[in-house]
């Protein structure tokens, strides 16, 4: 098997909704599903054309065994991702009520909690072309804080580009807690992911020229996602505005942001400028939010070139 093109690796966790609109204290049948802002960026990267690996530690059950041969069987490479009999897999359950989405996370001393930088393999690490790492992992446990790092360094060392998205989860630690880590991450990026929310809370600034500034002093080129109906790119010398792509019927927000991720990654992957880059990552993140789940709506590369080019769909 080619080596993939693309490496991320975090917490993936079983996902239980509602079968019906009802909400999970009234419903008697549940979807079993699962989701993580790691792999459903792999997942998007392999849909898309691209070759992805993703690795983590999952309970050795059912639960775990399920997701890692349903990334398995979306084309992704899972040959260093584990089982563990030691904890179980995490959990979340997710409803929506009135518009509004509610989750509820089962995720403390969970077997991906339990990574530690003696999991990594260095040697998979320099073969990558990009390393996807978010924040998430790094509030999960010390030893996941130091594995994201560890595995940040490695890439670096051996040339592979690192891309960073905070993924800012107040429910896994507080703004004080998270904001040097972060920072600290940040800088040592080469793309950096970040929502203008996060950033505001980040840098303690409602101001977008001081942020602006800020992130101008980092080495990273800075993708900020969250804007007034569009994406920015800011390098050291520029701030470039990419519109989004709006979509008629919005039915679950939930992956967005990861579905970006995906296609502005192979944007890059596939030799694109930034801005252009960032443009397929809006379409993917506008197809996400057309479907329910994690990651069931990342659509193919030609599904977006359809879109690109405006072909119409013709069922015979």
């Amino acid at each position: 098997m080619l080596q993939p093109e693309l490496l991320t690796f975090g917490e993936t966790m079983a996902l239980m909704m509602p079968a019906s609109g009802k909400g999970l204290e009234y419903s008697s049948q549940l979807h079993q599903l699962f989701g993580g802002a790691e792999s459903n960026v792999a997942i998007g990267v392999a849909r898309l054309g691209r070759r992805a690996g993703w690795f983590g530690l999952l309970g050795h059950d059912p639960l775990g065994r399920r997701i890692l041969k349903t990334i398995r069987g979306e084309g992704v490479d899972v040959s260093r991702a584990a089982l563990t009999p030691e904890a179980p897999t995490g959990l979340m359950m997710r409803e929506v009520l009135m518009g509004k989405t509610s989750v509820y996370y089962y995720r403390k001393n969970s077997a991906a909690s339990r990574m530690a930088p003696k999991h990594l393999d260095e040697s998979y690490i320099a073969q990558a072309k990009i390393l996807h790492v978010t924040g998430i992992t790094a509030a999960l446990s010390e030893t996941c804080r130091a594995t994201v790092i560890e595995a940040m360094h490695l890439a670096r060392r051996h040339g592979v580009k690192v891309s960073f998205d905070p993924n800012l989860r107040l429910k896994l630690w507080s703004i004080e807690e998270a904001r040097p880590v972060l920072l600290a991450m940040a800088k040592e990026a080469d793309i950096f992911l970040p929502g203008l929310d996060e950033l505001k809370l980040l840098y303690q600034t409602e101001d977008w020229n001081e942020i602006v500034a800020k992130l101008r002093n980092l080495t990273a080129v800075s993708i900020v996602k969250g804007g007034d109906d569009e994406t920015y790119v800011i390098d050291k010398d520029s701030v470039t505005a990419v519109p989004y792509f709006r979509v008629e019927h919005v039915v679950d927000t939930v992956g967005a942001g990861d579905g970006f991720c995906a296609g502005f990654l192979v944007g890059l992957l596939r030799g694109y400028p930034y801005p252009e880059a960032v443009r397929i990552g809006n379409l993917v993140g506008s197809m996400v939010i057309q479907m329910e789940g994690d990651w069931e709506g990342i659509p193919t590369w030609e599904q977006v070139e359809a879109v690109l080019n405006d072909v119409n769909h013709i069922e015979r």
